[in-house]
């Protein structure tokens, strides 16, 4: 594989028209238009903020080359692509995620219209343009995987295939960034099957399992609720029965009261979807179900915002049919907050809040071109800092992402100041765990004020 000229600027105009609704402010940062830049970012794109600041997400198809692109885009709009060829893996569904050694990882699903190949895991070198193939699928070990990948235990990626697999009905399996693949679990159908289009989570507490979702199978086939360990124990938590949802979507996300929130494409009471909630013993509630009116088939998870609420998007329904943003409470108050209505966009994403304290998110099709668009989302919060990875032991390096960073002072960790930090750049740090130091926020003093992170940092022994 050949390195391209870093991430090729190709883009550097966007379009900035500005839409109010009530207090918030949805401004679209550029429209796709398929090539060069690509087009249909999907609905498994969770964009990740890079060590640079930027925000990273991939389009399924377009770019140069006609096979989708990775692309970086600033706060103020600020395009750069890596096209995909069909020598590297091809059409990209999921987002990439940012590792610790500042690479990013993902997964292209080989599949858009017509089948390229059975898919591929990937990293992608931001600075010097080089990707590297870390994995081809040969359909025994799972095809088509549309999920983002998760940095979890031991260093290692965990993501899943939608289909194909040992049972043929989809796996999770893991990869080192050095390529080293495992499948962990291929699902039977009886507890679950076809795992798409949503990535794995970290359990709470110390402990090191992940929590996921498939679409279909389970008890009644409408789905399922699952936890994984890096060594393959599996167990089956949830089967959707459809009056608790039916067909969950999209990735779980757990939230400052312990527990996992998550979203269905459909079920509830008007077969519109549902928001629900799982406890750690397994007990789903449902907090909202879709009208239509208020959206309609929410097929991204939620994003936990650092004001402590859920911000999500359904895929369709709210005032003009092209979907909505809306945020709960984990009380379960309920805010429609935004009627796209194709020019800003139609079939909205994944929100991911940046830590400039506003939101970002794609739709898969409207903007000038109906081929999509990046926007962005105010609700009026404030920076705050976050993590590359949200755990580590004592004397271990954490890695802080922020805004404003440069001429930090300080770095506590519930409260213990680290031992010793270093400020890379503006938007990016790292900082020693302390002696002392227990689970908890992370507060990062900078001429600007204190900014604390919108999640807890977890210890382990």
């Amino acid at each position: 594989m050949q390195p391209r000229n870093g991430m090729q600027q190709l883009i550097c105009v966007y379009w900035a028209t500005a839409l109010a609704a009530s207090a918030q402010t949805l401004t679209t940062l550029h429209s796709f238009t398929g090539q060069p830049d690509g087009q249909t970012p999907y609905t498994g794109v969770a964009m990740s903020q890079g060590q640079d600041g930027s925000l990273y997400g991939t389009t399924i198809a377009g770019g140069a080359n006609g096979y989708g692109a990775v692309f970086g885009i600033t706060p103020s709009g600020k395009l750069t692509l890596y096209s995909f060829d069909s020598s590297d893996a091809g059409y990209p569904d999921a987002g990439p995620v940012l590792g610790t050694d500042g690479l990013l990882y993902g997964t292209a699903d080989g599949y858009f219209g017509g089948l390229l190949n059975d898919g591929r895991v990937y990293s992608l070198d931001v600075a010097t343009g080089i990707f590297t193939v870390l994995h081809n699928f040969d359909s025994s070990d799972g095809r088509t995987p549309d999920g983002p990948v998760a940095l979890g235990p031991g260093a290692s990626y965990y993501g899943t295939a939608g289909y194909g697999g040992p049972l043929n009905n989809g796996d999770v399996f893991s990869i080192t960034p050095s390529g080293t693949f495992k499948v962990l679990h291929a699902f039977n159908g009886t507890d679950g099957s076809v795992p798409q289009g949503g990535g794995l989570l970290f359990g709470p507490g110390p402990h090191q399992a992940l929590v996921g979702v498939t679409n279909y199978g389970g008890a009644f086939g409408f789905g399922t609720i699952y936890a994984i360990e890096s060594t393959g124990a599996f167990k089956s938590v949830y089967s959707f029965d459809g009056t608790h949802g039916s067909y969950p979507a999209g990735t779980l996300v757990l939230a400052n009261d312990g527990h996992a929130y998550g979203t269905t494409n459909g079920g509830g009471t008007s077969g519109n979807g549902v928001v629900f909630r799982i406890s750690s013993t397994g007990v789903v509630t449902v907090l909202h179900n879709f009208t239509a009116t208020d959206g309609q088939s929410p097929a991204a998870g939620l994003t936990l915002g650092s004001d402590g609420k859920l911000y999500g998007t359904t895929n369709a329904g709210g005032a003009h049919g092209d979907g909505t943003i809306f945020s709960l409470t984990t009380g379960g108050a309920f805010a429609k907050l935004y009627d796209f209505d194709g020019p800003d966009g139609s079939v909205p994403n994944y929100l991911t809040q940046h830590t400039d304290g506003m939101f970002y998110g794609t739709t898969m099709s409207g903007g000038v071109s109906n081929l999509g668009t990046v926007f962005r989302f105010d609700v009026g919060l404030g920076p705050f800092v976050t993590f590359v990875l949200n755990r580590g032991t004592v004397g271990a390096t954490a890695q802080i992402l922020g805004t404003g960073l440069t001429g930090a002072t300080a770095v506590t960790f519930n409260g213990v100041p680290a031992s010793s930090f270093t400020v890379a750049s503006d938007t990016f740090l790292t900082a020693t765990v302390p002696n002392g130091a227990t689970s908890g926020r992370v507060q990062v003093t900078t001429p600007g004020g204190a900014l604390t992170s919108n999640e807890g940092f977890v210890v382990l022994p």
